[in-house]
């Protein structure tokens, strides 16, 4: 039984990472993501740009709580801010 769970498991995150294999960034060195501080995103950013996983990325960075890198075209900063957002967002429709 417990194998048969960790098949599922298995399965079930090859299937949340089956976005990595369409990803403009895929044979990418993944230096130029990881910047260092106060460094350019610009190049990082420009590869994300026509990316049609994009929106799989960046949603992805945020369930699972990437705090480095750019991921879905934004930095640590701007996914911050959209948890934030988004994180509003709920309250206010809740006391609606």
């Amino acid at each position: 039984m417990q194998e048969f769970a960790t098949q599922m498991m298995m399965m079930q995150q090859a299937e949340e990472r089956g976005w990595q294999e369409q990803a403009n960034c895929l044979g990418v060195d993944p230096d130029l993501f990881f910047p260092e501080r106060g460094a350019s995103t610009k190049e990082a950013k420009a590869v994300c740009g026509g990316c049609e996983v994009k929106l799989d990325c960046l949603e992805y960075a945020l369930a699972h709580g990437e705090k480095f890198g750019i991921w879905g075209g934004m930095s640590e900063r701007e996914r911050r801010r959209l948890r934030r957002q988004r994180a509003l967002a709920r309250r206010g429709m809740a006391s609606a």
